[in-house]
């Protein structure tokens, strides 16, 4: 069977590695990445996010590597 990846899973796969290598809370990076500290349990809960809110973890995420 193949595996499959959703952008979802994609997106929430670069977020934790971030959070792993940089030791940056949760919280700490959706505020910073988008100003919701409720992010990443959102996304952990299976929240799709939009286009927009893509675009701002990853422009974020660039800045950050």
């Amino acid at each position: 069977m193949e595996h499959l990846t959703t952008p979802h899973m994609d997106i929430l796969a670069l977020v934790e590695k971030h959070l792993a290598s940089s030791g940056m809370s949760k919280s700490a990076f959706g505020t910073a990445a988008v100003g919701d500290p409720c992010l990443v349990d959102d996304l952990r809960a299976g929240r799709e996010p939009r286009r927009r809110t893509v675009a701002r973890i990853m422009e974020n995420y660039r800045d950050w590597e």
